[in-house]
């Protein structure tokens, strides 16, 4: 009965937590937009693995996260602003194209962009960290998680309910995106964009109001 319980709050918890529009579910649902079906899941794929490995560390080593987390929290905050305008001025961009010459030809060859993108995405996001600790709390103060076989199973758990909704996320989205016309698609890479500028400067608002709820 343990096992299944921790089964499946990990896929619960990792399902969950992979929903929320945020730099990453934008990322994966613009670059399945833009390349290909492929592109998108290795997207969301890299981030189901770090789900993994952060879930995993904050449970095997949570006082040593939290210093790390503490001592460089300015610094990530800063690096995740510059990242995300970076990704919403390039998709304002992308989508003055899209609106200009209509749908391009799909890349012939797959490129690793996506899962460098979303790696760079993921670790300077303090707002992950957050949660990851959260989560080590909940499932130790209920003790689902006891030791380092529990851990780990849990945090696999976890990187499967990701992987569920990335699967689905990306499926959806390349099935339908033709539906769109392309001067449409290039309004929603707009919409995209300013939703990234947000979170930029929430990101660079909360040095300066560190009471902001973490939410990113």
């Amino acid at each position: 009965m343990h096992i299944v319980t921790l089964i499946s709050v990990g896929i619960l918890i990792g399902f969950v937590a992979a929903i929320p529009l945020g730099p990453i579910n934008i990322y994966v649902v613009s670059n399945t937009l833009k390349r290909d079906f492929v592109h998108g899941l290795l997207g969301g794929f890299t981030a189901a693995l770090l789900d993994v490995f952060f879930c995993l560390a904050f449970l095997m080593s949570i006082k040593r996260v939290i210093d790390l987390i503490a001592r460089y929290s300015s610094i990530m905050k800063i690096a995740a602003a510059l990242l995300l305008t970076g990704i919403g001025i390039r998709l304002i961009l992308q989508g003055k194209a899209f609106a200009k010459s209509g749908w391009p030809e799909r890349p012939a060859r797959i490129s690793a962009r996506p899962i460098m993108a979303v790696f760079l995405l993921y670790v300077s996001n303090p707002a992950l960290y957050g949660f990851w600790l959260a989560t080590a709390g909940l499932v130790t103060a209920h003790r689902w998680v006891a030791n380092a076989p529990d851990a780990w199973g849990f945090s696999l758990a976890v990187g499967l309910g990701s992987v569920m909704w990335y699967f689905m996320l990306v499926r959806y989205v390349s099935r339908h995106h033709h539906q769109l016309h392309p001067a449409t698609f290039g309004k929603i890479l707009y919409g995209l964009a300013v939703v990234l500028f947000l979170l930029a400067g929430y990101s660079l608002a909360s040095l300066f109001f560190p009471g902001l709820t973490a939410s990113l």
